[in-house]
């Protein structure tokens, strides 16, 4: 199982989100240019997020995105089931048909991992995350280089 950029960036959007958000709407350009993620990936991402009802948008020149539910009620999980990434560590999606149309010799060891990975990160939620001195640390750093004032300017105006 391999997590792709499409799961880390969601994950980290979603956290620089839950840590910004007491600002009000985080506009995407922001994550972009914080997190060094496109915009344009960013845009797709959030539709799905949108969708999943994880996240919330306000349009106009204060617009932005909030969480849809408090950082402590959505999981790593969940962010990760919502773009479409496949947390399954089995070679046939746990279709049981590994080896020429037949089940593996590790299938049950494969379909166990995929179960573990899965309840571990269901059981970390954005709050945690948010709450590590490490991530507290790294957010600091980035508004001290600018966010804060970006943030601020936007919405004096």
């Amino acid at each position: 199982m391999r997590i792709t950029t499409k799961g880390r960036y969601a994950v980290t959007a979603l956290l620089d989100l839950a840590i910004h958000e007491r600002l009000g709407p985080v506009p995407l350009a922001d994550i972009s240019e914080y997190q060094g993620i496109s915009l344009s990936y960013l845009e797709q991402l959030f539709a799905k997020l949108r969708r999943h009802g994880l996240v919330k948008g306000t349009r106009g020149p204060h617009g932005g995105y909030r969480l849809a539910r408090s950082a402590e009620q959505i999981s790593v999980a969940e962010i990760i089931s919502a773009v479409d990434e496949n947390m399954d560590t089995t070679k046939c999606s746990g279709q049981g048909d590994c080896q020429d149309g037949e089940r593996c010799l590790t299938h049950d060891l494969w379909t166990k991992l995929s179960s573990q990975i899965h309840q571990f990160l269901r059981g970390i939620s954005l709050a945690d995350l948010v709450d590590q001195p490490k991530v507290q640390e790294r957010a600091h750093e980035q508004d001290l280089n600018g966010r804060r004032g970006l943030h601020n300017r936007r919405n004096a105006a």
